[in-house]
């Protein structure tokens, strides 16, 4: 229904009774207008989402077949609608005002839709008729008056034609000029860069997030299992995985549980545990899967394990705690960079990235791990997991390996030279052309100046010890002509980040804009980061993402924070990207997150992302999925509900006498969409209310998000049971032992300042 007040004539009636000098309504009434500004004007569709691309050509509202909110399928009903419109048109009203009635039709196509029809809020009424800018409606009115009647089943506005055009005019009147039709289409601030990914004037691009899992302990892997039914499972660094179904909920029993053999501590930062998980390529058939993790050897001796397990035949969301395998085990020498990751390339061979062995500098030999291709450390191994091989091991090394006929390198290297690769990905190629399908990207975390990161190809040297990033680490190293090395493509200092994690390319369906990029983040600044590739140079090109943004993010079930410490990135089966975050980095806290990337400026056609999961057998009690962190809309609305408040408090305390003469409790005044129920009532009188962009009338309020959650904007809370002191400072006196305080040292601080 339309409203049959406008929020300029609520605003003055009430500003009316305030004394003209109030400094006080005027700080309140300005806040507010901004708060609500916020809501206006950015693309949306009346089904609340960002507006798309047509996939066919439109044949009524052509105007919008280059972008905006109609398939052919709406397109078809509205050009139907027309038609029986226009059957009680004569040929004369044909000519005056058949433009006009396909032009009102036609706004359900616009971009600006939902702002056009006031559903830029799922919890606020919709318009029956789009806001109409003053000239052109008084135009429609003077020449097609009769027929509102067929537009609207609107008492108020099918009565208001046999009054004046000025009052059929002020209902369909919309506060910002900007926005009505035809003058949406006019603007060109509002319509030049539509479509595209929207960025700030620093040029961030500005995505959304929406949450999908919480209470995690350290998450540091989110896989799938390519088997068509959409599952994903997330490990988390203690050593237990769970499954997460198409529907979000959790299932009760974790996948698989290796607490009680996994090595890592409660201690900030420590990088020991459960680092890796990955599906075999033909895991519906073979039910098998692959893990690394930190153990303990015999005479407790530290060691990374890499091992081949089964899924249970009675039950596909239980891994067999008996069926693990032994593929590769590798000594230590210290407790940090242990690599994690696990990837299957598109040849079917199974790439496993190693770290250089720990401390500072890759002291160990002449050369460091790194550069030593008989050490598995700091490498890219490859093996074939399928079949044994002849010298006894329980894996085959391809025949086409780049070192396989070197005297004294390990066969298993691919590639070599790397610090501590953390996160890797293959690049699924674009949906369209399958260009860059098979790349494989790398984050491989610094020392102390630079963050690099990589593509990996075959028998490359990535230069550690000798550099990092683009420049000289050890510097007797770097200068040997011998090294050619393989440059990053992108590299940056530690005044952005002082730990990469590694990302993705995008190739999901949801939001065709990101096709191409590869997104990544730090783990200590918490920013995240997008490379693209400018195809003719071969160069990459740094975006930063800003998220959270309350004028771009103002859509149902979106998010504006976001916990500080990501961990890792993932995809599911679908293609579309996630990231892992913690808002306490210690293994024991259950404060990690999950992620949904979205961008807010366009999306897939309906209909297009759908798919079908295979339906999965489970037996374990599902867990509701329960959101923690406040959404866009609901922050809007407290905000304006606090505006509202100091509002109607300033206009009491500006007037002592109806202040003092005011009997019993105080009525709230009501809302414009309130008081369109309670003019159907007789006798009912209209009570003006500031506008809210969130619930009105008797809809319940969304709950409030817990206390405690902690949030990127937000200073941290106590999570729990908080680290001991003297755990933090022997874990400091560790790290510096160590040679590397820089990282994680900062981790524990900015814990310990918050009052962990």
């Amino acid at each position: 229904m339309l409203r049959t007040s406008t929020p300029g004539g609520a605003l003055s009636s009430w500003a009316l009774r305030l004394p003209a000098s109030s400094g006080i309504f005027h700080l309140c009434l300005t806040f507010w207008l901004g708060q609500m500004s916020l809501l206006q004007g950015h693309p949306q569709c009346l089904d609340y989402g960002p507006p798309f691309q047509p996939p066919v050509h439109l044949e009524f509202c052509s105007d919008y077949e280059s972008f905006g909110c109609c398939d052919q399928h709406k397109d078809r009903r509205l050009a139907a609608r027309y038609k029986d419109i226009m059957d009680y048109f004569d040929l004369r009203g044909h000519e005056l005002c058949g433009g006009y009635i396909k032009d009102i039709l036609c706004q359900e196509c616009s971009p600006y839709a939902a702002h056009l029809y006031d559903a830029e809020n799922p919890r606020t009424p919709l318009r029956n008729l789009p806001g109409l800018c003053s000239d052109y409606c008084s135009a429609f009115h003077s020449s097609c008056h009769s027929a509102i009647s067929l537009l609207t089943n609107d008492r108020h506005l099918q009565g208001s034609h046999e009054k004046d055009g000025a009052h059929f005019c002020h209902l369909l009147n919309l506060p910002d000029e900007d926005y009505c039709f035809p003058n949406v289409l006019r603007n060109d601030h509002l319509n030049r860069n539509l479509g595209v990914v929207a960025e700030d004037q620093q040029g961030c691009l500005q995505l959304c997030l929406t949450e999908v899992a919480n209470g995690l302990k350290n998450p540091v892997s989110m896989v799938h299992a390519g088997d068509g039914t959409h599952r994903f499972f997330v490990a988390e660094q203690v050593g237990v995985v769970w499954v997460y179904l198409p529907d979000g909920s959790r299932l009760e029993q974790p996948f698989l549980d290796l607490k009680k053999i996994v090595l890592t501590t409660p201690w900030i930062g420590d990088e020991r545990g459960f680092l890796g998980l990955a599906f075999h390529p033909r895991f519906r058939r073979n039910r098998k899967f692959y893990i690394y993790y930190s153990c303990l050897g015999k005479k407790k001796v530290e060691k990374i394990r890499i091992s081949e397990m089964k899924v249970s035949r009675a039950d596909p969301n239980k891994a067999d705690p008996r069926s693990e395998r032994v593929i590769l085990e590798i000594e230590e020498p210290a407790s940090n960079h242990n690599g994690g990751q696990l990837l299957f390339g598109v040849d079917g061979y199974m790439y496993i990235f190693t770290g250089d062995g720990g401390q500072a500098g890759d002291p160990f030999g002449k050369f460091g791990n790194a550069q030593n291709k008989s050490s598995l450390l700091g490498k890219v191994l490859r093996i074939d997991v399928n079949r044994a091989g002849s010298d006894g091991r329980p894996y085959r090394v391809p025949p086409d390996n780049p070192f396989v006929a070197e005297p004294g390198a390990h066969p298993a290297v691919y590639a070599y030279g790397v610090r501590n690769m953390w996160r890797c990905a293959v690049d699924r190629g674009d949906p369209v052309t399958r260009r860059g399908r098979g790349r494989m990207f790398c984050g491989d975390v610094g020392q102390n100046r630079f963050e690099e990161v990589d593509i990996i190809v075959k028998g490359g040297n990535y230069g550690w010890r000798a550099k990092e990033g683009f420049e000289c680490y050890d510097r007797k190293l770097c200068h040997n002509a011998s090294l050619g090395d393989i440059l990053p493509i992108y590299a940056y200092g530690h005044a952005v980040g002082k730990s990469v994690t590694g990302g993705y390319v995008y190739r999901g369906c949801e939001s065709p804009n990101l096709n191409g990029l590869y997104i990544f983040g730090d783990f200590m600044s918490g920013r995240l980061m997008a490379l693209q590739e400018d195809r003719k140079t071969k160069k990459w090109k740094k975006r930063d993402i800003c998220l959270g943004n309350t004028a771009s993010c103002a859509f149902p079930g979106l998010i504006s924070t976001y916990s500080k410490f990501i961990i890792s990135f993932a995809e599911d089966e679908a293609g579309e990207l996630y990231f892992l975050a913690t808002a306490y980095p210690s293994a024991y806290a259950p404060h990690g997150s999950i992620y949904k990337f979205v961008d807010p400026s366009r999306r897939a056609p309906p209909g297009k992302c759908k798919y079908k999961p295979v339906p999965v057998q489970t037996k374990s009690k599902r867990v509701p999925f329960r959101p923690l962190a406040q959404t866009v809309l609901d922050l809007l609305k407290e905000q304006s509900e606090k505006a509202a408040r100091k509002f109607s408090n300033a206009t009491l305390a500006s007037s002592p006498e109806r202040a003092s003469s005011q009997k019993g409790p105080s009525k709230e005044p009501a809302s414009p969409t309130s008081s369109r129920k309670a003019s159907q009532r007789p006798g009912t009188k209209k009570r003006a209310r500031v506008l809210s962009p969130g619930p009105q009338g008797k809809r319940k309020p969304s709950p409030k998000p817990p206390r405690g959650r902690v949030q990127r904007s937000a200073q941290p809370r106590r999570a729990g049971r908080s680290l001991p002191r003297p755990l933090l400072s022997g874990w400091l006196t560790r790290a510096r032992a160590r040679g590397e305080p820089h990282r994680h040292v900062e981790a524990a601080r900015w814990v310990a300042e918050r009052g962990h």
